[in-house]
């Protein structure tokens, strides 16, 4: 369903050291900034990046919005929050854990990143 998602941040080695950190809990290979400034992830199931604004204004996070990561473990998950956590990031509504749907049993982890955008990683169970 998606090829790509994007976020903004104004300081993007420091985002990109978040995202290294977080992303290779994940199993996810560092990534890789162009002559822009601008850090692209690429792995089979689409693409992530982080640019600062093209229109020139400061970079500011969605109200309501969530980008989420999948996670092959609750471990992984545990993981990716750890090293979030050890890079800039802020925990976020409740500690990871099992949260159960109306028919689904999943293993959350939620951070802020260093800009302000967040994220999560799901393991479904």
């Amino acid at each position: 369903m998606f090829s790509h998602i994007v976020v903004g941040a104004d300081d993007t080695e420091k985002a990109k050291k978040f995202y290294d950190a977080t992303l290779g809990a994940l199993g996810i290979e560092p990534g890789f900034m162009d002559d822009t400034g601008r850090v692209f992830y690429r792995t089979d199931s689409g693409l992530f990046a982080i640019t600062k604004p093209l229109n020139g204004e400061s970079a500011s996070s969605g109200n309501g919005s969530t980008i989420g990561f999948a996670a092959k473990t609750p471990e992984e998950c545990d993981e990716w929050h750890a090293a979030g956590l050890a890079n800039g990031g802020e925990a976020v509504e409740d500690p990871p854990g099992v949260r159960e749907g109306s028919e689904m049993k999943m293993y959350l982890a939620y951070l802020k990143d260093p800009a302000g955008n967040k994220i999560c990683t799901l393991h479904r169970m």
